[in-house]
């Protein structure tokens, strides 16, 4: 059995357009899944059901073989997901209040917060930031604050949706090694972005989406070098290495 389940997913928009057609996907605890496609392909409301933001108008996403409508405060602090705009999942009033909000609504004991978020933020590179203001943090910071709050709550699988956006490249570099990191450390990730290069090299799945649909799915080094007709580019040390190819040939 797959961690998750998506069989024949299907979903429309509240305007009546069909957003996502026939989805089935099964993906492994441990994997790392690059989900890629143009703006409009469906992508964001795919990851929106994994969590149960969004329910499906048929079909079904299982979490451990348990539907994920039938327990969502479960699969919420499972799976966890960090949005494109990450001032939109910060709260706090400090970097600490912030990471520590969603414990605190859990109820936990004082002591557990307190050791959770201690630990939560050393794993990040952020302690020495514990009293700061979110508002005063940088691009990249914001962005990993905005994983800190998830991963605070322990979940097996992290989403990221378009998590390098707007960040200059220390920004860049800091999320991207956090999320290596995570997934160094055996969590399922599943991330979306429209540079794929930046997590070409990490995947070990690759896919593609195009007007709701799943239209190539396997090993990223199988599936990239069709995704340009899909609106996607193509990392360039490929492009160009095929280019070189199909010249010398």
């Amino acid at each position: 059995m797959s961690l998750i389940e998506i069989d024949n997913l299907a979903c429309h928009f509240s305007d009546g357009t069909l957003a996502l057609n026939a989805i089935n996907l099964y993906i492994e605890a441990g994997s790392f899944v690059l989900l890629a496609g143009r703006n409009g392909a469906g992508k964001t409301t795919l990851l929106r059901h994994l969590n149960g933001l969004i329910l499906p108008d048929s079909g079904e996403v299982r979490l451990e073989g348990v539907p994920v409508a039938q327990d969502l405060a479960r699969v919420r602090q499972r799976v966890g997901m960090v949005f494109q705009d990450a001032d939109s999942q910060i709260v706090g009033e400090t970097v600490y209040d912030d990471v520590a909000f969603g414990p605190e609504n859990l109820c936990w004991p004082d002591k557990k917060i307190k050791a959770r978020v201690a630990a939560t933020l050393a794993s990040i590179g952020m302690s020495e930031l514990a009293e700061n203001r979110p508002h005063t943090l940088s691009g990249g910071e914001k962005r990993r604050l905005a994983i800190a709050g998830i991963l605070v709550m322990d979940p097996e699988v992290i989403v990221l949706d378009e998590p390098f956006t707007n960040l200059d490249y220390p920004g860049t570099a800091q999320v991207l090694k956090t999320i290596a990191d995570l997934h160094g450390d055996g969590r399922t990730i599943i991330i979306t972005t429209h540079d794929i290069e930046k997590v070409f090299t990490l995947a070990d799945r690759m896919v593609v989406m195009d007007q709701g649909r799943v239209v190539r799915d396997g090993s990223p080094l199988d599936v990239v070098y069709d995704v340009e007709q899909y609106g996607i580019r193509m990392p360039c040390a490929l492009k160009v290495g095929s280019e070189v190819t199909a010249w010398a040939s």
